[in-house]
């Protein structure tokens, strides 16, 4: 069975030798200080020309990291096209932005909408274009970054979050704009070919806004991201990071197809409240830069004993993760016995 089947599989709930096991890409990238090295590859030319981030996406696939290509390998792509500074980094560092474009609620209006044929974004679609071209054994993930995220992204986070309570209306307004470009962008993602898509929002964590201001605008804009994209043919997967145990109530109502948490979140407390839904996670990345690759496939195997229907690293993988650590996720899975 390719890979691409075993994903699809899982994912309408049939029978699998293994869970699949992904890094999507976006906030959960699996390119690394290591590997772009050893591919001789620029990380900053491959942000932003398509054919280098379909050939660096493709790269890590062939050197037997994850079961899956992703693009793009940040999560400031959309903050850029709204208007906010970014410095993309180098083969050490993403990239990651440096001037909000908002200096208030005021400015609201004055964003305005994703110009999808040009810069990163036009970037990002080639390169899904290109390895949906590529016909590969593995699932083409596009990766969004989530409306509370980019939100926070494009104005300074102690404003946005005062802001959720002292001014409704204007944040729900902004919320609103955000959400609507993220559909447009999502779906050319969905036109150009991606079989999943990935919504990162670790600043709509539970932790930051409560339960109250969670389901009010983490859960509310993320379905509606969600309902606004044709999603017929592809899958949803939605990440939010922290310690979401106080509101996984809340959580169980975001419309996506799988669930995925971070490691501090225990799958037995998950299955609480949302029964048999499709969850992914959960090996820490903290694990994956600074232990053994022993103890990295036995952390991935307990995921599987666990139950968890698809193994990934629990967040974003640090860029100095050894090569041969990032292997052992997959390798760990491959190698279990369940």
């Amino acid at each position: 069975m390719d890979r691409k089947a075993k994903v699809s599989e899982i994912l309408n709930k049939k029978h699998a030798v293994h869970p699949p096991c992904i890094c999507p890409g976006g906030m959960m990238n699996m390119i690394t200080t290591e590997l772009l090295n050893e591919g001789g590859y620029s990380f900053r030319e491959a942000h932003t020309n398509g054919v280098l981030m379909a050939s660096l996406a493709e790269y890590a696939y062939q050197q037997g990291c994850f079961e899956n290509v992703g693009v793009p390998f940040c999560m400031t792509v959309e903050a850029e096209q709204f208007g906010a500074e970014v410095e993309l980094g180098d083969n050490t560092k993403e990239p990651r932005v440096v001037k909000y474009c908002l200096e208030s609620f005021n400015d609201v209006e004055k964003l305005e909408g994703f110009r999808l044929e040009e810069g990163r974004m036009k970037a990002t679609l080639d390169a899904i274009k290109r390895l949906r071209e590529e016909d590969l054994d593995a699932p083409v993930i596009g990766n969004l970054t989530g409306p509370i995220s980019v939100a926070s992204s494009i104005m300074d986070p102690n404003l946005f979050y005062v802001g959720l309570n002292k001014k409704s209306e204007e944040a729900h307004r902004l919320m609103e704009i955000v959400t609507r470009e993220l559909i447009r962008f999502g779906q050319a993602m969905i036109d150009a070919g991606a079989d999943v898509i990935m919504i990162a929002d670790p600043s709509g964590t539970g932790e930051i806004m409560g339960p109250k201001y969670f389901e009010e605008y983490t859960v509310k804009y993320l379905n509606d991201l969600i309902d606004g994209m044709n999603t017929e043919n592809v899958v949803t997967i939605v990440h939010i990071c922290g310690k979401m145990t106080p509101v996984l109530k809340e959580t169980n109502h975001i419309k996506s197809d799988v669930l995925s948490f971070d490691a501090i979140v225990s799958l037995k407390k998950i299955r609480e409240f949302m029964g048999d839904r499709l969850i992914m996670g959960n090996v820490s990345t903290y694990a994956i830069e600074g232990n053994t690759s022993d103890n990295v496939k036995r952390l991935a195997q307990n995921c599987i004993k666990q139950g968890m229907d698809i193994v990934s690293p629990a967040c974003g993988l640090g860029m100095g993760s050894p090569l041969k650590n990032v292997r052992a996720v997959l390798e760990g899975v491959e190698q279990c016995q369940v």
